[in-house]
């Protein structure tokens, strides 16, 4: 039970902390305050217990598939949210003034819902252990365990991040960006998948003999790129427009504001 415990406590805490370090990173990159940050802890803790302990009467909502579904919508809104926030950012290296208070409200809303998400899935994971004394305790290591890895690996990322020249980390930083917020929107089309909203297939590939998702190299890959061992034609197409089409905002927004930019003084 303890390495099963720290394989899920870390797959979940793993997406969260990728995405906080990304987005504190870049808070700190273009100058925004990091206060958001204890707004968007304290709110994401409070609706992981709301959204936990409530996921019995979510789950019959939609004919059953309710906890697929809202995680579903969860992991879209995330995706938005990460689009707008690439386009504003975008503003702001061209030099143009930005809401700062919006990006603000953006970059918490979007951890907010990885913590709730993240947060509720291990929430209820634990709370099937509370009968079980005699497995409670190596549940409760392997899960302090995965959790210490998964916030190790985001804190690495995040001062990685900041300690590279901002040519470089400007490119590393939009690379990892494009490629978690399309991982978000490929395992949205998983969820419904699972609901039957979309259409199961027959998988491409199996690299499960190369990589398995159970180890920690796939936890990490599923985290930055929701690595699947054996994709359907559907996630792939899914995975593929989601980069595209964040690109192509990222590309878009950068050529309408490059005759825009700010003169120097």
């Amino acid at each position: 039970m303890l390495l099963t415990s720290v394989i899920l406590v870390l797959r979940e805490v793993l997406e969260a902390a990728l995405l906080f370090s990304l987005l504190m990173a870049l808070s700190r990159r273009v100058g925004i305050s990091c206060r958001w940050v204890w707004v968007a802890l304290a709110m994401g803790l409070l609706g992981a217990a709301i959204y936990g302990f409530n996921i019995d009467l979510v789950s019959e909502w939609f004919d059953g598939v309710g906890q697929e579904v809202v995680n579903a919508f969860l992991q879209i809104a995330m995706y938005v949210m990460l689009c707008v926030i690439a386009a504003l950012a975008v503003r702001r290296s061209r030099g143009l003034p930005m809401l700062d208070t919006q990006m603000s409200v953006l970059m918490a809303s979007s951890i907010l819902i990885a913590i709730t998400r993240e947060g509720s899935e291990i929430l209820i994971y634990l709370s099937g252990f509370l009968q079980a004394r005699d497995q409670l305790l190596p549940v409760l290591t392997g899960s302090v365990i995965g959790a210490g890895i998964g916030v190790s690996v985001g804190a690495v990322f995040y001062y990685a991040l900041l300690s590279l020249s901002r040519r470089v980390a400007v490119i590393t930083g939009s690379i990892l960006f494009v490629l978690v917020a399309a991982g978000m929107a490929a395992q949205a089309a998983q969820l419904f998948i699972q609901a039957d909203w979309l259409p199961s297939q027959y998988p491409l590939w199996d690299t499960s003999w190369l990589i398995s998702e159970q180890s920690v190299t796939g936890q990490l890959l599923y985290a930055l790129i929701s690595y699947e061992a054996s994709p359907t034609p559907l996630q792939l197409a899914v995975h593929m427009s989601s980069v595209a089409l964040l690109a192509l905002v990222t590309l878009f927004f950068g050529y309408m504001t490059s005759g825009k930019r700010k003169p120097d003084a």
